[in-house]
């Protein structure tokens, strides 16, 4: 069945690093657009990054931008998120998903298969 697993979520001070990596079983992940989301207590799930199938593509939320960096490994089945400069209001449940668009895309409408999430807190 298809499966998205998170990990390397954590606890880090501010202005410290994280890698999230995400393994994808059960679909053939080369043809998927993937994508990371985030869900901070009390608040709305929110886009933070997506990369198109070949890993040529990557759009990003305003409030990552410069700072985190969507890659994927298609032989290996694995997409990354790498977060620098990390932030105390960074702090959430991070999500990858998995898209059939072409192109990578913001909604979370368009993302068909989700993992569990995998939380990360930034301490001031």
């Amino acid at each position: 069945q298809v499966q998205l697993v998170e990990s390397g979520g954590g606890l880090v001070q501010a202005g410290g690093s994280l890698r999230l990596s995400c393994a994808a079983s059960g679909f053939t992940f080369s043809s998927f657009t993937m994508g990371w989301f985030r869900q901070a207590p009390g608040k709305e799930r929110e886009f933070v990054a997506a990369i198109s199938r070949g890993g040529r593509y990557t759009i990003y939320a305003d409030s990552v931008k410069g700072r985190f960096t969507i890659f994927r490994d298609n032989a290996k089945n694995l997409v990354y998120l790498q977060m620098n400069s990390l932030k105390p209001e960074d702090t959430a449940v991070y999500y990858c998903a998995a898209s059939g668009r072409i192109s990578p895309t913001y909604s979370s409408d368009n993302y068909l298969y989700w993992g569990q999430g995998t939380q990360v807190t930034v301490s001031s």
